[in-house]
């Protein structure tokens, strides 16, 4: 193993290794799970590499070889939405993923943020068993859409609102 930046942060379990080190992150694996994922499909390298490097990563690996992804998005002082969760099949069943959420609740630069979200489909019991819960406050909540577009050329949608209308006729 090479060098680790000192702000890289590592957990071992056997054979299996947790680590922050973005270096350390094989994008193919990374990239080929998410671009194929309910929640991530199409994402292109480009896009979710700018991800990764506004975030804290969390790489899963065996042996050297990565099996498994996390990612914390947060101001590391209050609040983080957990995204990306996933362990490849081929390891599945071994607590590996529970492992993950773990280390990342136990991160030094996490442990006391005010508030953890995420969003799953089907992973429910994984993360209750780590201390998550449906909102507290649902209706406190809200959500905007953005409109699809390819995040490389970092340009988004076009955003009207008559706010913004009334902003620019007044400039």
């Amino acid at each position: 193993m090479g060098e680790t930046n000192p702000m890289t942060h590592e957990w071992l379990q056997g054979e299996f290794l947790v680590s922050t080190d973005p270096d350390r992150l094989q994008m193919d694996v990374v990239h080929g799970y998410l671009s194929t994922s309910y929640w991530a499909t199409g994402i292109t390298r480009e896009v979710l590499a700018r991800a990764i490097a506004n975030s804290i990563p969390f790489g899963l690996y065996h042996n050297g070889r990565q099996v498994g992804f996390a990612r914390a998005v947060t101001d590391r002082a209050t609040f983080a939405y957990f995204a990306d969760v996933f362990v490849l099949e081929t390891h599945r069943g071994r607590g590996l993923a529970q492992w993950m959420v773990d280390c990342a609740l136990r991160h030094p630069e996490l442990g006391g943020l005010r508030n953890w979200v995420l969003a799953t489909r089907d992973a429910h019991e994984l993360y209750r068993r780590a201390g998550y819960a449906p909102l507290r406050f649902p209706d406190r909540w809200m959500q905007r859409h953005g409109a699809h577009y390819d995040g490389a050329s970092g340009r988004g949608p076009s955003v009207t609102t008559e706010h913004s209308k009334n902003h620019t006729e007044r400039s």
